[in-house]
């Protein structure tokens, strides 16, 4: 597997692999997390151009999984890293993870930062895992309340959430 930047003509397929990797949620009674949509390709587009869009490209040179970043608070914050179901639990999550902090290091940023499901194995746990822990309350950032307060808006809070950070 090799990690780089996304191309303009790919991120039709990252749309694709959002979608896909979307269905587990409907297994765990979570319908509308399974059927909203990704983002769509202006906002694709905005993270390509912003240089914080990156794909994993399988060994058969197929896309497998997309990771994108906004910049919240002097961190890197992971807005999206889905992993297509088939290469899923393969490590490609954590590889993209791990790519993204290498970004934010060499950039000098301080951590990464992103927001979860508390209660979702592949969600908050998986990325205890991966070296990210729950932020306290007394510990969120403005930048970060804004983006709870723009997830609760759409409808996120119907589930436990929560902000974490990984310090690199």
């Amino acid at each position: 597997m090799r990690i780089r930047a996304a191309a303009a003509m790919e991120l039709p397929a990252l749309q694709d692999i959002e979608r896909a990797a979307g269905q587990a949620f409907r297994g765990i009674g979570m319908p509308e997390i399974a059927d909203d949509e990704p983002f769509s390709l202006d906002e694709l587009t905005g993270y390509r151009r912003a240089g914080r869009a990156w794909v994993a490209v399988g060994q058969n040179g197929r896309l497998v999984a997309y990771l994108v970043a906004d910049l919240v608070d002097g961190n890197l914050h992971v807005e999206q890293v889905s992993v297509h179901p088939d290469s899923a639990r393969r490590g490609v999550g954590r590889a993209m993870l791990e790519h993204a902090a290498g970004r934010a290091a060499a950039a000098s940023m301080p951590a990464l930062t992103l927001t979860a499901f508390t209660e979702v194995p592949w969600n908050a746990p998986y990325y205890e895992r991966c070296g990210f822990r729950r932020l306290a309350e007394a510990e969120i950032t403005p930048g970060l309340r804004e983006l709870r307060r723009r997830e609760a808006e759409h409808g996120l809070d119907r589930w436990p959430r929560v902000c974490m950070r990984r310090d690199l």
